[in-house]
């Protein structure tokens, strides 16, 4: 019999009962729960029971009129909590898409903003059968655990896995509008830099977004006491760079991420000359599911041919395609 209980213990558990218990946990009551799930209120106390011995403690406390979560069912609801709705989603998706081709990608929010999105329409144009998703977040999701089939992320080589592919780099370069420019007397130095309001992010002065900081540019221009007119806050790359477009001020924008903004014209640099190099760069990921499928090597290709056009456009040499590529 103790074999038995060891065994049944340490195997994983059936996920039948697990909505059952969501439903209990978030109501604190049995009741509410087997209406909620169309149930008996016995049906679902048996399905909690059942669980309880599954997992090998109790999961509520019983009391005349009310329940209550013990330490091990706050515990397991946090984990449920999470899951499920991770599980609701696939599956939903995998009705959506039954039949079709699709691309599921994450990256970061700027990113998606100013240099994915405006691009994508001539993918959609050539691969009319092709959905795309997009999840813009700042939160970096684990590959081998969610429904995505590419990540396109941002840092230096040494944080990315084995196997990622370098799009471009970047640098920093000060920029503004060219009535904002025009409306007031030339900047010929980067002191003269300091007679406009300046625009930067937020949370610029973490740790690993210090180099992208006006306070860092000035430091390399021998500028370090420099004080702006006014600062102006923000806190994501594409605002920053909409509010140096309605003539704001100056941000110190990435290369990159404006590059179709300075060949427009809708954006210019205010001091070509002081571009500060950036020890950062763009990459691609595929995740470990998705590399035989034909959708996503032909969205993969695409996305290397985007990235050669910028580099051409920001100038970088020598290409990253025979020299940078991770092993």
């Amino acid at each position: 019999m103790q074999h038995s209980q060891t065994h049944l213990r340490s195997r994983p558990i059936s996920a039948g009962h697990l909505r059952a218990f969501e439903a209990v946990a978030r109501h604190l009551n049995f009741r509410a729960a087997a209406e909620e799930m169309a149930l008996t209120q016995s049906a679902v106390s048996r399905q909690i029971q059942s669980l309880e011995e599954e997992v090998g403690v109790g999961l509520f406390l019983r009391h005349t009129r009310a329940v209550e979560l013990t330490s091990a069912g706050a515990q397991l609801l946090l984990a449920v909590q999470q899951a499920l709705p991770r599980i609701d989603g696939a599956v939903r998706q995998i009705r959506q898409s039954a039949g079709r081709k699709s691309v599921s990608l994450t990256t970061f929010a700027s990113f998606a903003s100013m240099w994915l999105i405006p691009r994508l329409e001539a993918f959609q144009r050539d691969n009319p059968d092709i959905d795309i998703r997009i999840d813009a977040s700042d939160t970096a999701l684990d590959m081998d655990l969610a429904d995505i089939d590419i990540a396109l992320r941002y840092g230096p080589g040494e944080n990315m896995p084995a196997g990622s592919i370098r799009l471009f780099g970047e640098n920093l370069t000060p920029v503004a509008s060219p009535w904002l420019i025009k409306s007031n007397p030339p900047i010929k130095t980067p002191a003269d830099i300091a007679r406009f309001a300046l625009i930067e992010a937020g949370d610029a002065h973490r740790t690993h977004l210090e180099w992208l900081t006006w306070r860092r540019w000035f430091e390399v221009n021998d500028l370090q006491r420099t004080q702006p007119k006014r600062w102006l806050y923000f806190n994501y790359a594409y605002q920053m760079v909409q509010a140096a477009l309605t003539g704001q001020g100056l941000v110190l924008a990435r290369s990159s991420l404006i590059a179709e903004s300075l060949a427009n014209g809708d954006l210019v640099e205010v001091l070509p000359q002081h571009r500060m190099d950036s020890p950062m760069a763009y990459w691609l990921i595929v995740g470990p599911r998705s590399t035989q499928r034909p959708e996503i090597q032909a969205f993969r290709d695409w996305l290397e041919a985007q990235a050669a056009t910028t580099r051409e456009t920001i100038g970088e040499v020598p290409d990253p395609d025979t020299v940078d590529q991770m092993d």
